[in-house]
């Protein structure tokens, strides 16, 4: 990527080297590798449905962007994270914390490369949105090392990146960015963008009422249920990404096999490629943030489109 030389965010807070005390939370949805939110409720209960209700409350969020829902159902309806205990066989990354000590200065490469994308979603979703007449309010992220609390409990560098809606803000200890290129073969920067550019794809659900109304409906969901729902949302943040990356494309950020790093990344982490690697087999009931056929297929919807209605997971029988 050509990254270096452009604008840096300031929404970062750098705690690296403060570790804190708190709590994991049993229902939590913060995975290694792009793409976890964590919600700070308790897990659903129950039945409920996961038809024409969804269908009509995430109309509602179209419709309020702008977009008519009809345009994007074409006769379809719904079909049909990685969970912190399919990490359980990778040692957690070292990365000191609980020391009082920083472990990186504040204005190392890396955080740099992390200002830098920051910086590129905020420019990107503030033209994106304001199309939509939404404005953007870009998220705080998290720089910590070892484990930080958050509202949606503890940020432990063994779940890896996520976003909590609980407080606005983006988690992520940078040394999962080594787990992510050693363990999981997920190498290159534009890989490591995707992760942040997704983290920032759940921001913009959150924005548009995404995230509010599935933390509503997952309290009267039964486990199965809410798993699916949580893959639609999750492969709607990876679309997202993918929207981010048509525009940074456009801007010349990118180099040959940038995007290549960031499919094999999505392919990494997919739910099935996790199971396989930790425990030998896929359940697919199970699965909370979708195949890696599946990440890689809305990643490079939205890369292809540059368009949020490109990202509708919600109404189609096919992800």
């Amino acid at each position: 990527m050509r990254w270096r030389g452009r604008r840096q965010s300031t929404n970062i807070s750098d705690v690296r080297g403060q570790g804190g005390g708190g709590f994991q939370l049993p229902g939590g949805m913060g995975f290694p590798g792009g793409g976890g939110i964590r919600i700070p409720v308790g897990t659903g209960r129950g039945g409920g449905g996961m038809g024409c209700g969804t269908l009509v409350v995430f109309g509602i969020v179209l419709w309020f962007l702008g977009i008519n829902p009809l345009v994007l159902l074409n006769g379809g309806g719904l079909g049909g994270g990685l969970d912190p205990s399919m990490t359980q066989n990778f040692p957690t990354p070292r990365a000191g914390g609980g020391s009082g000590q920083r472990t990186a200065p504040s204005n190392d490469e890396m955080t740099q490369f992390v200002r830098t994308i920051l910086a590129s979603t905020e420019d990107v979703w503030s033209s994106v949105l304001k199309s939509y007449g939404k404005r953007y309010t870009a998220p705080q992220t998290v720089l910590f090392s070892g484990s930080y609390p958050s509202a949606c409990g503890q940020a432990s560098a063994a779940t890896g990146p996520f976003y909590c809606p609980g407080d606005k803000k983006v988690y992520i200890d940078l040394a999962f960015y080594r787990t992510l290129a050693n363990q999981f073969g997920a190498k290159g920067d534009f890989a490591q963008a995707y992760v942040l550019a997704h983290e920032v794809g759940h921001h913009v659900q959150d924005i548009i009422g995404v995230l509010p109304q599935f933390n509503r409906m997952r309290q009267s969901m039964g486990k199965l249920e809410a798993n699916h729902m949580s893959v639609r949302v999750e492969l709607q943040a990876d679309c997202f990404a993918g929207v981010w990356g048509h525009y940074v494309s456009q801007q010349g950020w990118l180099e040959q096999g940038d995007v290549e790093e960031a499919m094999n990344a999505a392919s990494k982490i997919g739910d099935d490629s996790l199971q396989k690697q930790t425990q030998g087999y896929v359940v697919p009931d199970a699965f909370t943030h979708g195949t890696s056929a599946q990440r890689q297929r809305w990643f490079g919807l939205g890369f292809k489109s540059g368009r949020i209605e490109s990202c509708d997971t919600f109404n189609t029988a096919s992800l």
